[in-house]
């Protein structure tokens, strides 16, 4: 059967990019979780009753309802509902801490609160701690709910629908001080679009869909990105390397997207079962995340026959600002090219003026996909957007004359080293090259007025590789200044839910060493 691709910038809801196949291809299957396939025509009449159960109760345009969830179909016609009521959704991974939980419910003063309970204990655990219940409307999406603590206080909507919140997605809940960015409607459109414009996704592609939904990069560029193409996605509540290996091998997938560290321990499994990953159908892989180590990407893509697309993106920016583009791979480490309308600038930090093609300076970022701003937190939002509205991304990157994107490195990661600038990723990237390595993280450490620079090493499954040969190896490699003085060698490094890193968890290590 034929279809009809949606073109670019023609929707002003969320909802209306999935409505379209709802009702131009209502057979179409949608979803595939555990064997269970949701055609769009049923996410559809899930969608409309889960928008009847948040009118009931009292959800309007720019209430919030909070989702403590994993991935799942309920949360996916939840999501879409409050979008459709021009409310606006907010996604929370549920193994988030009961403090977290809590500090950002607090914060974004909720209509309603939704649990994605048939998925996830986790999420049962904080429904049972928050009083919630069940209604029977919320009972084929798996889901139990709480009302409101206290007042709501429902935030105006006016200007143009597209201009609107859609989702309020958190980035530092850990802090204690919650930082919700504020994406509208065109944020998540602009991405959805081009994101599967680029990848050239059709209603034939059958999506592994592991990256949370609670996540910017799970949210507007595997779901939304996906079904807005009218692809099905193969629904997967938490990354597991052998069922992640099981189902590239026997479920049609044509489309993987992932974080650095989930094709890192595909790689792991490969090389402790002395049998590579198998895909027979897989056509199109991207990563994104977190920086993606060239050894890494040249492992992954001897493994599986194709390129491993790479991407730069940041929560306030929706995410995606680049991509290496089909047919125009690259077999380094660059980001790729801006997607189509989007604008940058590399500036100096020192000067604030632009540097010459090929110079390292801040990245800003503007276009429609740059966010409305921090929610409740206005202070912030001056801090990284400008009053024409560049946004500043905080990182390190550099532009080549014929258009290709590579990132340097984080600001504020930057070690300073005897006065020379030694930034974290180039380090990573040599020591991840290293035959036994699977993943690192570089960080500074203040030491006598000076910094030191320490490496987190975590081994390939299976093999063993010491300090001292590490040291060897990058010393053939780089320049003095840029050697770590200790290697820290631990079986696996702290992640979050997402499969990111986390570096300042290691950095405060690395300090009190």
């Amino acid at each position: 059967m034929r279809y009809t691709t949606p073109a670019l910038d023609i929707y002003d809801n969320v909802w209306d990019s999935i409505r379209h196949w709802v009702e131009t291809a209502p057979d179409l299957p949608a979803i595939d979780q555990e064997g269970t396939v949701w055609s769009y025509g049923r996410l559809g009449e899930a969608v409309r009753t889960l928008t009847d159960f948040l009118t009931a109760h009292d959800v309007a345009a720019g209430d919030r309802v909070l989702f403590v969830m994993e991935n799942s179909a309920g949360a996916i016609a939840g999501m879409l509902a409050a979008m459709r009521l021009g409310a606006w959704a907010i996604p929370l991974n549920a193994r988030l801490s009961v403090r977290e939980i809590d500090e950002i419910r607090k914060h974004a003063g909720p209509s309603v609160t939704l649990y994605t309970t048939a998925v996830s204990k986790e999420a049962q655990a904080h429904a049972e701690r928050h009083g919630a219940r069940e209604a029977p409307s919320l009972k084929e999406a798996g889901l139990l709910y709480a009302p409101a603590e206290g007042t709501v206080h429902r935030m105006p909507s006016f200007g143009p629908p597209r201009d609107r919140v859609a989702a309020l997605i958190y980035t530092s809940g850990t802090t204690g001080n919650p930082k919700g960015v504020m994406l509208t409607h065109g944020n998540l459109l602009f991405i959805a679009g081009r994101s599967s414009h680029a990848r050239l996704t059709t209603p034939a592609d059958k999506v592994y869909a592991v990256l949370p939904i609670s996540h910017v990069f799970g949210l507007a560029s595997v779901f939304l990105g996906n079904m807005y193409r009218g692809a099905q996605l193969k629904l997967v509540s938490r990354f597991v390397p052998a069922e992640a290996a099981r189902s590239l091998a026997e479920d049609g997938i044509t489309t993987f997207h992932g974080v650095p560290a989930m094709f890192s321990h595909l790689i792991g499994l490969a090389a402790s079962s002395g049998q590579p990953v198998k895909a027979p159908k897989l056509r199109y892989m991207s990563v994104g995340g977190a920086p993606l180590d060239l050894a890494l990407k040249q492992r992954v893509e001897a493994m599986f026959g194709l390129p491993l697309n790479n991407g730069y993106g940041l929560t306030e920016s929706s995410p995606t600002v680049c991509m290496t583009m089909i047919g125009k791979e690259r077999d380094d480490d660059s980001v790729g090219t801006l997607l189509d309308g989007v604008e940058v600038r590399m500036v100096d930090p020192a000067s604030g003026k632009d540097v010459p093609v090929g110079g390292v300076g801040e990245m800003w970022v503007k276009g429609g996909l740059v966010m409305k701003g921090y929610f409740r937190d206005p202070a912030r939002t001056a801090e990284v957007l400008t009053p024409d509205h560049w946004l500043k991304t905080g990182d390190l990157a550099r532009m080549e004359a014929d258009g290709s994107l590579y990132i340097v490195g984080r600001l504020k990661e930057l070690i300073i080293r005897s006065g020379f600038n030694v930034y974290p990723s180039e380090v990573e990237g040599v020591i991840v090259s290293h035959p036994d390595v699977s993943m690192a993280v570089v960080v500074g450490r203040s030491r006598d007025g000076n910094e030191e620079v320490v490496a987190f090493v975590q081994p390939i499954p299976g093999r063993s590789v010491t300090a001292e040969a590490l040291d060897e190896f990058v010393s053939e490699r780089l320049a003095p200044y840029k050697h770590p003085s200790q290697y820290l060698i631990r079986d696996t490094l702290p992640a979050t839910p997402t499969g990111k890193i986390l570096r300042h968890q290691l950095q405060q290590e690395a300090v009190g060493l």
